[in-house]
């Protein structure tokens, strides 16, 4: 039977050996990702800047705003007297002219039968001056028959005459346009929107109801549509600019409107420009009083520097962006103007092709170096 001797001493040195090789053989490679691992972290990161361009920025401007009724009247009564019959009630639509009540006033008659007399009777006494004057001055045609100071009184009693009765005739159309007010009529195609009177009830400028009107008419089918603009954006506004805006009640639909009118003046209490548009009712949709979020387009007029929101420094001292000038940081003090989509018009101490900084800092100092610079769009 034979024994089989195994050299273990000579076993462990094979092992030692081939282990010893492996390490060998790996420990340079992971040396060399370990550094390059550290030197990429430790490589600054780059400082986005931009290039100053010239841009045009249009943007939109929201605020309320309120519809008007194109016109509105509140009637009253002109003269002393009685409600007699109304012909039309709240919500009814009445034409231009249309008669809307009828008033009475008994002394009213009696007024009217004086200066009727008073008119007749002055045409009588210019009748008999005039008719004293021709016969004298047909005579007057011989010679030596009339004197010419004769002939010069009866002609200034005529004239005289003449005079009294254009004032009667006057009084008498005076009072007789005054009758005229008895009948209250609408001025313009319009919805009787209030009424406060009742037949018998007294109405006229100082008796007892009179501090209210007597109809309230609005004009529905055409509505103005009243905005406050502020004076920043008062230099974009312009005539036929169309508008779009919804309200409240339907909160489904837009409507449209037509910048027509601009009051020109700020307001001197909020530093606003009134504007008013034109928006056609004919469905009646839209009512006077309701309150529109208005959309106002205000496309630019001129180019200006626009740059991305985050270049510009908002500091307590003042409002800048960071140049590169030389390599190194300036700040340069700017005005803000609209802003839109992330980005915002400045105006400044500014040329085309500047850098700038994409975003701006309060950390970055007066003359500070900036390295590792990349231009971005």
């Amino acid at each position: 039977m034979k024994k089989i001797v195994t050299d273990t001493s000579s076993s462990w040195l094979l092992i030692s050996i081939a282990v010893a090789g492996l390490l060998s053989g790996c420990g340079p490679s992971e040396a060399k990702t370990e550094e390059k691992k550290t030197e990429k972290e430790a490589a600054p990161a780059a400082v986005e800047v931009i290039a100053l361009e010239k841009g045009m920025l249009s943007t939109t401007y929201k605020t309320p705003g309120e519809l008007i009724a194109f016109h509105q009247v509140d009637l009253y009564a002109k003269e002393n007297s009685f409600v007699r019959k109304l012909y039309a009630d709240v919500g009814s639509e009445v034409k231009a002219g249309q008669l809307l009540a009828s008033l009475e006033a008994p002394e009213l008659a009696s007024r009217i039968a004086g200066a009727e007399s008073r008119l007749k009777s002055q045409e009588a006494v210019y009748t008999a001056s005039k008719a004293n004057y021709d016969r004298l001055y047909e005579t007057s045609k011989t010679p030596g028959t009339i004197s010419p100071n004769d002939l010069d009184q009866a002609k200034a009693r005529m004239n005289a005459d003449l005079a009294q009765l254009e004032a009667a005739k006057a009084g008498f159309k005076e009072v007789s346009i005054i009758q005229g007010y008895l009948e209250i009529r609408a001025p313009f195609d319009a919805v009787v929107t209030a009424r406060n009177v009742s037949g018998g009830a007294y109405v006229g400028p100082s008796g007892k109801g009179s501090e209210f009107p007597l109809f309230t008419l609005q004009e529905q089918k055409h509505l103005r549509l009243v905005v406050a603009i502020p004076e920043l954006y008062t230099s974009y506004l312009s005539n036929q600019n169309e508008v779009n805006f919804t309200v409240k009640a339907l909160p489904n639909e837009r409507f449209k409107g037509k910048i027509k009118r601009l009051s020109g003046a700020l307001d001197t209490r909020l530093r606003t420009e009134r504007i008013e548009l034109d928006v056609e009712n004919n469905n009646k949709k839209l009512l006077p009083g309701m309150i529109a979020e208005v959309t106002i387009p205000l496309p630019s007029r001129d180019s200006s520097f626009v740059v991305p929101k985050t270049a510009v420094v908002n500091s307590t001292e003042r409002l800048f962006v960071v140049r590169l000038n030389g390599g190194k940081a300036e700040r340069v003090t700017v005005q803000k103007g609209r802003e839109a989509d992330g980005k915002t018009e400045i105006y400044g101490a500014l040329q085309t092709g500047n850098h700038l900084l994409k975003t701006g800092s309060e950390e970055v100092r007066e003359g500070t170096e900036v390295k590792n610079v990349k231009v971005v769009e």
